[in-house]
């Protein structure tokens, strides 16, 4: 949550990232895949970007195979400017190789959202590697 008040429009935005997240911790590819605009731009790996569905798709059933938890500890930032809204966000990733081995990420997740013309926020941009070039 954010640290500050937040504005109705923000709070929007907020719900419509926490949704994501929460359909990816629960391995819900529909839910996923239904905050995404069509044509979004997804960054599952630095200097990578994917627009195809079909990959996008492969791509988060993949992931789920390491059962990920994503969580935002340090808070939301969430800009909105009309119909356009930036959310960024410290995150965590846990989860556990084939093996048992447990998985532990970190990064930074920029991201770019549209409203749409029945309201609801759609990401349209989604990059959780926005600290790429801090670590070079």
């Amino acid at each position: 949550m954010m640290k500050t008040s937040i504005s109705k429009e923000q709070q929007e935005v907020l719900y419509a990232i926490e949704s994501m997240t929460k359909s990816f911790n629960d391995k819900d590819i529909d839910g996923v895949m239904s905050s995404y605009e069509d044509g979004a731009l997804v960054i599952f790996e630095p200097e990578t970007p994917v627009r195809d569905v079909k990959i996008l798709k492969e791509m988060f059933l993949g992931a789920f195979g390491i059962n990920p938890q994503f969580a935002y500890p340090n808070g939301h930032e969430v800009f909105v400017n009309g119909d356009a809204a930036t959310h960024i966000a410290p995150w965590v990733m846990t989860g556990k190789a084939p093996d048992g081995t447990p998985i532990r990420q970190t990064g930074l997740s920029v991201a770019n959202l549209r409203r749409q013309k029945d309201g609801r926020w759609l990401l349209i941009f989604d990059n959780p590697h926005g600290s790429f070039l801090l670590n070079q």
